[in-house]
């Protein structure tokens, strides 16, 4: 971690790995804030070599893994009002933890800030940002941004206590798409998501990604997340929109069979005025080809979502 007072001493950055040393190693020195790093059950010996490299930053070992239900107990860890996450190969550009939180400091109404990401050694803008720009929810008076209902993960800052009091991401998605049931529920509770272009993070992909892999868990969790917040006749175009993807899509059906019980045990449909603008932003033509990007929370096939692999 960077040497010297933090960015801001209202934001701490929480960040999952699992078997990603050569990616923190780069994206670790970056961070400005104090990093609280929770280990996913790596068996590179991740934590050792970040302990040994980077001694000011606070390791969990968590032994097994937890998937995106880590973040979970960074937040819990963390004593600052606010949590930017980060992935272990992406990192918060200068300057936009502070403007961050003097945006939510602006903004009491604001849960999560959805931040522009730029992918990649040409920083390329994630088609996602124009996405949540063009957002059919429109800019509400009391908040920064357009409204959005869906993130990336590692392009977000959440108010603490608010991702806490959500439950924060649930272990029957467990991973990849994690952030849709969080929105619909912040949402539910009146409070605000908004997209902010100005708050930068900067993203550097892991190579050798399984797209096929990726495919399947996200149908796996888009279905799972429409049987514990959407009607059901949502649930069942879901269900059939994803066996008619050929393989992937049938083999994220079948892995969703399994973890039905717990997704019945948790279901608690929203209200109609969020399940209507969550179906606006479902059917909204200017969502256009990042609607249909893998990992988009807009996405008919989510592919990824983050990228500490569980």
């Amino acid at each position: 971690m960077t040497a010297g007072l933090p960015e801001t001493p209202d934001v701490t950055v929480v960040v999952i790995t699992r078997n990603r040393w050569p990616d923190l190693r780069e994206s670790l020195p970056r961070h400005r804030c104090p990093v609280i790093l929770l280990d996913n059950g790596s068996e590179d010996g991740t934590p050792a070599h970040v302990r040994a490299s980077f001694p000011d930053i606070d390791v969990i070992e968590l032994g097994s893994n937890f998937g995106a239900v880590a973040r979970n107990m960074g937040v819990e860890r963390a004593t600052t009002p606010y949590v930017a996450f980060a992935d272990d190969d992406s990192w918060w550009s200068p300057g936009a933890l502070s403007s961050a939180a003097l945006t939510l400091d602006s903004y009491p109404r604001l849960a999560v800030l959805a931040a522009r990401v730029l992918v990649g050694k040409d920083e390329r803008p994630d088609p996602l940002c124009a996405a949540m720009e063009a957002s059919p929810l429109g800019t509400e008076p009391d908040l920064p941004g357009p409204s959005v209902l869906g993130f990336l993960a590692c392009g977000a800052i959440v108010r603490r206590d608010a991702f806490l009091a959500a439950g924060g991401f649930d272990e029957v998605v467990f991973f990849g798409g994690e952030e849709e049931r969080l929105a619909l529920d912040l949402a539910s509770q009146g409070l605000g998501l908004a997209y902010v272009d100005d708050v930068v993070a900067r993203h550097r992909p892991s190579p050798g990604r399984d797209r096929a892999e990726r495919l399947a868990r996200g149908e796996r969790n888009r279905l799972l997340t429409a049987v514990m917040r959407r009607p059901w006749p949502v649930v069942a175009r879901q269900m059939l929109r994803a066996m008619r993807q050929g393989d992937p899509g049938l083999r994220g059906v079948l892995r969703a069979v399994p973890a039905l019980p717990r997704a019945l045990r948790a279901r608690r449909p929203v209200d109609r005025q969020v399940e209507a603008a969550r179906r606006l932003v479902d059917t909204a033509p200017s969502l256009g080809a990042a609607s249909r990007r893998p990992g988009s929370p807009y996405a008919r096939a989510r592919s990824q979502a983050g990228t500490a692999d569980p």
